[in-house]
């Protein structure tokens, strides 16, 4: 088989792929450009102190509890007082699975403090805040808790850039190779095709390279300078997200072996075979025997390579934490190596259409079977899509409410919408048997281009003259050939839809690659849920009135109770005591109780004084947690007579 070169004269076709490239970039720039710097994936779900609340005494530490495990350095927690000096005594300890603490000076004054975090979560993005809490009183602070975020900045942009390149460039490697494999082995030969392979595993490779280089700055300080900090790199190493992307880079040496032997020692037992067709029998059916051998060990090969390819973001992305991780990670390598197969081999089904050579023009049972490994790719994806939804989001409100589900709608409907098109390629596809086989065309070229040599053989005399025949020769080819493809309704069909379908697929990968950094839903909404519950600065006083009746004569009344500020830590109680009538009921005895259900926490019993007639006071009622508390009241009218009422408020 002679190599063959893409023809210059397609310029309609190739003005569509660079169109469709310049679409690829803009997409990925506007999605990029329009998503947050960087989404927590872990979250705060408690403190203690907790955040906004006073507390009547110094604490000896102060702990944080996130909602999956974290990786933490040296300063990943810190406390600062009023004037912004560090009072944690440094390294945090590690006090239980979530938990995290870091131990405070003693002898600090009363005033608010600051407690600002940086960590990673477990599926290697970075988390970062701030919350206050005081001692004693709130108080000025010179310390601007606005505007923590890890992973911004411009090395943020790098980062998010080279995760999609990345993407990209896997699903153009696998989906690539697979399709040359399974469907058109004639691509082997392909320039085009063998182009589109090779960039895939340079775009891959790059990007991987660029990302072990940023990690340590995308995580940490996020200063450009610091991301040729060996001793940050030496960091990053001994993290699973660095584990993963070293094992990247081992798996690509294996694949640029097996790009070496696709389009190199491949390409040559193909055009061996070729060679013996018309020799004898047995030597033909040998050189096919040892095609058939090659092409079953590139395809274990390629298989195990690919597959070890997905697990490296299976293994340090959002699989590698939260429920199931066991099913997790298998479910997502299956769901990458779907889209590959797909979409990659789209991109090379694209380029076959409008870059081959006439001579080497895709056949219509190479489309077929592509055909049909785009529909099992799709019915993967709708399966292991199906579960990953289920396990990222949780819950309807979360699928509605929250950036994760709103992206993941918009997935939904890009991928029906790219199935739809695919249901029209699969019909014009089904049409080309009745078309002439694009042999029939090539072997028109080849015999028009023996002839040509046939001519310069014969005038060897006047080179020159040989050389420009040839060239003319060739470009009336070129043009015929041309003018035959593009004269096929058919095909030309099966060009606008599959370029219609990478279109939509560009814009689908980049959707996909923003959710991949987006916090899930499910973790969002159990985030919301920790800061409303903790939230102590936004509530104000609290009061609760609940009727009562001991049985007794003159024993009906009502009790008011008010709690002020209704917060986390020390709160002034009052209790009023009145008749139906509205006046004040003097009774014997009232006292009060605090229980918190949901934790276990209680009956915490508070007696207040008596100041006045029906008027009853308590300083420094302590609330540790904020919750749903069951407010008990017990109220005696007499000696034997008294009754306990109760009513449930929300405080803190």
């Amino acid at each position: 088989m002679t190599r063959t070169i893409a023809p210059r004269g397609a310029k309609h076709g190739v003005a569509r792929v660079r169109t469709l490239l310049l679409l690829f970039l803009a997409v990925a720039g506007a999605l990029l450009a329009g998503a947050a710097p960087a989404s927590a994936h872990a979250a705060l779900t408690g403190s203690n102190p907790t955040q906004g609340s006073v507390v009547d005494t110094a604490p000896t530490e102060v702990s944080l509890t996130f909602s999956e495990q974290v990786a933490l350095s040296d300063n990943a927690l810190q406390v600062l007082d009023p004037k912004g000096q560090r009072v944690d005594t440094g390294k945090p300890t590690n006090t239980s699975a979530t938990t995290y603490a870091v131990k405070l000076h003693s002898g600090l004054p009363d005033g608010t403090f600051t407690v600002t975090y940086q960590v990673v979560s477990a599926d290697s993005h970075p988390v970062s805040g701030a919350f206050t809490f005081s001692i004693g009183a709130p108080s000025q602070t010179s310390v601007a808790v606005s505007g923590q975020e890890a992973g911004g900045g411009f090395v943020g942009v790098l980062y998010e850039t080279g995760r999609y390149v990345s993407y990209a460039g896997f699903i153009l490697l696998v989906g690539g190779a697979a399709f040359v494999l399974a469907c058109w082995q004639r691509g082997a030969g392909v320039r085009p095709v063998q182009r589109l392979v090779v960039s895939g595993w340079l775009a891959l490779t790059g990007a991987t390279l660029a990302l072990l280089l940023l990690r340590g700055s995308y995580v940490g300080s996020g200063k450009v300078g610091d991301i040729f900090d060996l001793s940050l790199l030496g960091q990053v190493l001994q993290t699973k997200a660095g584990a993963a992307l070293v094992s990247r880079l081992l798996l690509l040496a294996a694949g640029a072996l097996f790009i070496a032997v696709l389009f190199g020692a491949y390409v040559k037992r193909d055009e061996a075979a070729a060679s013996e067709a018309g020799a004898a029998e047995d030597a033909a059916e040998a050189a096919v025997e040892e095609k058939k051998d090659l092409t079953f060990g590139l395809a274990i090969g390629g298989a195990v390579v690919a597959a070890g390819l997905a697990a490296t973001w299976a293994m340090a992305e959002h699989a590698s934490t939260g429920i199931q991780t066991g099913l997790a990670m298998p479910v997502d390598v299956l769901h990458l190596l779907a889209v590959a197969l797909w979409l990659g081999g789209l991109s090379a089904l694209l380029v076959a259409l409008f870059r081959a050579p006439a001579d080497a023009q895709i056949d219509a049972a190479a489309v077929r079977r592509f055909s049909r490994v785009a529909f099992s790719s799709v019915i993967a994806l709708v399966a292991t899509g199906s579960y990953q939804a289920w396990r990222q989001v949780g819950s309807w409100s979360a699928l509605t409410d929250t950036a994760y589900g709103q992206l993941l709608l918009v997935k939904i409907g890009l991928v029906t919408v790219l199935v739809g098109i695919a249901w029209i390629s699969r019909r014009w596809t089904g049409q080309l048997s009745e078309v002439p086989a694009p042999e029939a065309v090539a072997a028109s070229v080849v015999e028009q281009r023996a002839k040509t040599r046939t001519k310069v053989a014969a005038g060897s005399a006047d080179s020159r003259r040989a050389a420009q025949l040839a060239r003319q020769q060739a470009a009336v080819a070129t043009a015929r050939d041309k003018r035959l493809r593009d004269a096929d309704p058919l095909r030309s069909g099966l060009r606008r839809s599959v370029l219609a379908e990478a279109g939509v697929a560009v814009v689908l990968l980049a959707i996909t690659t923003v959710l991949t950094s987006t916090e899930p839903g499910r973790t969002e909404e159990d985030a919301k849920a920790a800061t409303s519950s903790s939230s102590s600065q936004q509530s104000g006083p609290l009061s609760l009135k609940i009727p009562f009746d001991t049985g007794a004569e003159d024993g009906k009344g009502t009790v008011e109770v008010t709690l002020d500020p209704a917060r986390v830590g020390g709160n002034e109680m009052h209790v009023f005591v009145v008749r139906p009538n509205g006046k004040a009921f003097d009774v014997p005895e009232v006292k009060i109780a605090f229980t918190l259900e949901a934790k276990d926490i209680g009956p915490l019993p508070v007696t207040p004084d008596r100041i006045a007639t029906g008027h009853w006071t308590a300083s420094g009622v302590q609330i540790p947690l904020a919750g749903d508390w069951k407010v008990e009241v017990t109220v005696r009218t007499s000696d034997i007579d008294q009754v306990t009422v109760d009513k449930n408020a929300k405080i803190g």
